[in-house]
């Protein structure tokens, strides 16, 4: 894999898991929404947090989007989950949240976890089917 491959991967990493903790420390600001009272949903969107925390999350998609275009989901997922580590320490130490053993340990498996997925191939050849017909095999039933 190449450097710029990488980068991406660090870049849905990063980007996903500060997106995650801006909006989540302005919705602490914000408060409750309710299902019933969605337009508080929008006036929340002005919160100053919320708002650099949605354009980290679409620096995310972009990023998560090029990932998808070379490599497959199931490395893509496994190999970002990193940001699952990241959050907590931003929850941790950032926005002061109790986690618990159960949720390092948790972390632990996920992060033992992205050890496993990486070693593998980013994207998979595809199986060929047998039903397919290649073309120059028609041609030469036709011609007989």
């Amino acid at each position: 894999m190449t450097f710029r491959k990488y980068l991406v991967l660090a870049g849905v990493t990063f980007f996903g898991s500060v997106g995650d903790s801006l909006l989540a420390h302005g919705m602490k600001q914000v408060g409750s929404i309710s299902p019933s009272h969605l337009s508080t949903a929008v006036f929340a969107v002005l919160n100053p947090w919320v708002a650099v925390g949605i354009l980290f999350l679409l620096g995310f998609f972009a990023s998560y989007l090029s990932a998808l275009s070379w490599a497959d989901l199931t490395y893509v997922l496994p190999a970002t989950s990193l940001g699952y580590v990241i959050v907590t320490l931003i929850a941790k130490f950032g926005l002061h949240e109790q986690v618990s053993s159960m949720r390092w340990l948790g972390i632990l498996l996920i992060t033992a976890g992205v050890g496993f997925v990486t070693r593998g191939p980013e994207l998979t050849p595809p199986k060929e089917d047998a039903t397919q017909i290649a073309p120059e095999s028609v041609s030469t039933v036709v011609e007989r």
